[in-house]
């Protein structure tokens, strides 16, 4: 058979995914990252962070949406608009994860998938830090390992979104 019989005689199929939207939200205090405890928080900016995360949404074809705020009503509305516009959350909502039951109700409200991400081992901390509001409505949650914990959950988030049955 000839190269020109074997190419006719091959279907080729080219998969072409189509880009999916994540908004990327970052609770009080993150934005201090790079000068607020280094040695618990790492020594990136949360600019660097953000843009860590673009490149990797780009490898995933899935455009990245971030947002920090240090007001809770802020990311309640956020995660409101995200509705429609997003298929999915990450979220590190840093001290709220243990006190904002609105961060909680507003997740469970829009009901898109979200996975919760923290630099820290929030179970290596002090014992309030032990609480997440946010786990109980989160597809999962990844805490410890730095920024390489945002680059995990925004990883599992889109196999999960991509793999929805």
């Amino acid at each position: 058979m000839t190269d020109r019989a074997v190419a006719k005689s091959l279907k080729v199929v080219v998969l072409t995914l189509e880009y999916l939207s994540v908004l990327v939200l970052h609770g009080p205090n993150l934005n201090l990252l790079g000068q607020r405890e280094p040695g618990i928080y790492g020594s990136l900016t949360l600019a660097e962070i953000n843009r860590l995360l673009e490149e990797e949404g780009k490898k995933l074809q899935a455009k990245v949406s971030p947002l920090q705020s240090n007001h809770e009503g802020v990311l309640v509305d956020a995660i409101h608009q995200a509705l429609g516009q997003h298929e999915g959350i990450l979220i590190n909502a840093g001290a709220y994860t243990h006190t904002s039951v609105a961060l909680r109700d507003a997740i469970a409200a829009v009901n898109l998938p979200t996975v919760e991400v923290h630099l820290s081992n929030i179970y290596r901390r002090e014992e309030f830090r032990h609480n997440s509001y946010i786990a109980p409505v989160a597809i999962g949650q990844i805490s410890g390992f730095g920024v390489q914990s945002y680059l995990l959950g925004l990883q599992a988030l889109v196999h999960h979104l991509r793999n929805k049955t």
